[in-house]
């Protein structure tokens, strides 16, 4: 990749060689011992370090939160002293209170359950070297991808391991409800965020200058997820800017020098959560996090879950990455305590920013054998791949062809060394043998039968139990998608036009990242960058020659671009379906919750006509997906009424992209929209 967005590009992401296995020595020594060895971080040079009690009290007396509950006092009428006692309740609720004995009791036991779960954690040393020195000079700001409940709790233990400061964490409300779990979460690090804020003033106050007094004071590395939420999909999420724009406005205002920005990519062979996130997908409620729960789930000790990799990416500097994108002088017009919304030029700088950082959580995951053969067997017709199966050796040999591909396309491959391709593919069938299996020579898809019933399923039960499996075979699938998403829409883009003319392909592409704006991961302002490096890998690939005025299809290419249109066609098919269901809305207005089950009977109903061929259309993740994009192109407006909140349908524009999609006419240069992930 280019460096001429932040300095970044493939050459400075570390490769499988460079990672360590942190389970190894660990296997032959004392938990105990681990748990209590001397923890001597490197300190902060930015400052002298406070306490946990001095950091809450410096947010309750900080200027911009007596000036807020100054205004709060006077628009609700209470008195002073009772906004001050309801922003200390929400202090004391919201903060952290980390110990370093409660550190050592969590790696005492994680340490336990890792070596239990995982044949190895492969962490680059490199990543952590450059983490360590950089914990000394500026705030840093931990920023990992969200894939597991787990995700903040190996990052915690690698560096307790690795004596580099512990972060605090930004966590979900419910997990400090849970008995007993949430108080040992909150004395190791976790601080807790309400996830319905909406217009609480008081609260958006406290959370702020809450994250804002770590940053300046630099009392900790501070850990969030830029994505939000836990990927349910296994694929990266568009990032929420809410908790970006807090780190970054020290920065802002000049009250720090620098931010560091620390992204880290967790892959997984399998994930933990993989049937909870299926039957999530497919409108079955989350289970509420209790202790409880945590109990009953201790059965997944009983499963091997393969490897983990964690790549500390390289440390990037705020400053640097900002220069010439933000006029910070602004700031010096207003005082620094008083509140400011972000203007458009902020925001814009925060957008950026928060989706560079998710790219390179992308660039730096590792592509395991597994997510190259979920690629090659969800182009399997759903019917064959649970009954007819698919022959062992062909998905060996589509598979090795695939790896090749993703090599060509810059991917970073967690291939066992050592070990024949045949025993690596029979290994990873073994390892996911809830969704998949070997038999006579032959691979199938795992279908939740249960033999016990008395009664005949329905046809509508029997779509939902094969969606389980393949929602999470497409999961995994999810993993790599980043890899080839450009050149497959640049395949697609030359399909749809039926053209060699390189801007009337380009004018597709824009149109089709547009679309999937919310499916994947594009960096605002970057469509030309990415259409020119879909060219670069097409051509690599020796699937298309490129000039200066055409692409066009190489005689060796069929294959190449074959592959890639029919990995988005799930994405295709699904899209269409709902464009479909919104025009056929009676009055034109509807629901988010009307929508999503409406979605999935007309998608269940054509799945078992055979009309339909993809599950994927019943994930919830895809329907929101299309609403969302709708949004963003003007098809669909969003209306709060006083009851709830509705979706008001442009039949027409609907039409005119599903038209543009199927290449019916010719996709319109895109206008310039408002973004909506700012």
């Amino acid at each position: 990749m280019a460096n001429t967005d932040g300095g970044w590009d493939k050459a400075n992401l570390q490769n499988e060689a460079e990672f360590m296995d942190i389970l190894e020595d660990q296997r032959h020594c004392s938990d105990l011992r681990f748990a209590f060895r001397t923890f001597s971080p490197p300190p902060y040079k930015g400052g002298p370090t406070c306490s946990t009690p001095e950091l809450n009290r410096a947010v309750l007396d900080s200027q911009y939160l007596r000036y807020v509950i100054q205004e709060v006092a006077v628009e609700t009428g209470s008195s002073l002293e009772e906004v001050r006692d309801e922003a200390d309740k929400t202090l004391q609720e919201m903060s952290q209170n980390l110990q370093l004995r409660f550190i050592r009791l969590m790696a005492f036991t994680f340490r336990k359950v890792f070596k239990r779960l995982f044949s190895a954690i492969y962490v680059n040393m490199e990543g952590l070297n450059a983490l360590q020195q950089a914990a000394q000079e500026f705030p840093v700001i931990l920023m990992p991808n969200h894939r597991s409940y787990i995700d903040f709790l190996v990052v915690s233990y690698i560096l307790f391991t690795y004596d580099i400061p512990l972060p605090v964490i930004a966590a979900g409300i419910p997990l400090a409800g849970m008995k007993m779990v949430g108080e040992i979460l909150r004395r190791s690090g976790a601080f807790f965020i309400r996830r319905a804020i909406g217009s609480d003033k008081l609260y958006w106050a406290v959370l702020s200058e809450y994250v804002r007094t770590i940053v300046k004071s630099g009392f900790a590395p501070l850990e969030f997820f830029v994505e939000g939420l836990r990927s349910r999909t296994l694929k990266s999420l568009p990032p929420k800017l809410g908790m970006m724009h807090m780190v970054l406005e020290p920065f802002f205002k000049g009250e720090v020098y620098d931010v560091t920005l620390l992204p880290i990519s967790i892959s997984y062979d399998r994930v933990l959560e993989e049937s909870l996130l299926a039957h999530e997908l497919l409108g079955v409620p989350k289970p509420r996090e209790s202790t409880t729960g945590l109990l009953k789930a201790s059965k997944v000790l009983q499963e091997s879950y393969g490897r983990m990799h964690v790549n500390f990416g390289r440390p990037l500097s705020v400053r640097k990455l900002c220069e010439g994108k933000i006029n910070r002088c602004q700031y010096n017009l207003l005082p620094r305590d008083l509140p400011q919304k972000p203007n458009a030029e902020a925001q814009a700088c925060t957008s950026w920013l928060a989706h560079l950082i998710v790219r390179i959580q992308e660039e730096g995951s590792l592509t395991s054998p597994w997510s190259l053969m979920a690629c090659v067997l969800l182009q399997v017709p759903a019917t064959a791949l649970t009954e007819q199966g698919l022959l062992f050796d062909q998905l060996t040999e589509k598979t090795l062809w695939l790896r090749k591909l993703a090599l060509d396309c810059g991917a970073h491959l967690s291939w066992p060394e050592k070990v024949s391709d045949s025993e690596v593919m029979s290994s990873t069938i073994l390892l996911h043998h809830s969704i998949v299996y070997r038999k006579a020579g032959c691979v199938y898809l795992v279908r939740a039968d249960e033999p016990e019933r008395k009664h005949p399923i329905s046809p509508e039960e029997d779509v939902m139990r094969t969606a389980a499996a393949f929602l999470m075979l497409a999961s995994y699938r999810n993993q790599c998608l980043h890899v080839f998403v450009r050149p497959a829409l640049l395949a697609l883009a030359i399909s749809i036009t039926k053209s060699t003319q390189r801007d009337e392909i380009f004018t597709c592409f824009c149109f089709l990242q547009e679309v999937f704006s919310y499916e994947f991961i594009f960096i605002p302002g970057r469509s030309t960058q990415d259409f020119e490096e879909a060219c670069s890998l097409l051509e690599k690939c020796k699937a298309a020659h490129v000039s200066q005025w055409e692409v066009t299809v190489s005689d060796t290419g069929l294959e190449v671009l074959s592959f890639l249109q029919e990995l988005l066609k799930p994405f295709i098919d699904s899209y269409q379906l709902m464009f479909r269901v919104l025009c056929e809305e009676r009055d034109g207005s509807f629901t988010e919750k009307e929508f999503l089950p409406a979605v999935r009977s007309v998608a269940t109903k054509l799945i078992i006509s055979g009309k339909l061929q993809t599950y994927e259309a019943l994930s919830s993740d895809v329907q929101k997906n299309v609403l969302s994009a709708m949004r963003r192109l003007g098809a669909v407006t969003k209306i709060k009424t006083s009851e709830s909140l509705e979706y008001k349908v442009n039949k027409s524009a609907v039409r005119r992209n599903a038209d543009m999609l199927a290449g019916r006419i010719p996709p319109q240069i895109v206008q310039a929209v408002p973004d909506a992930r700012l």
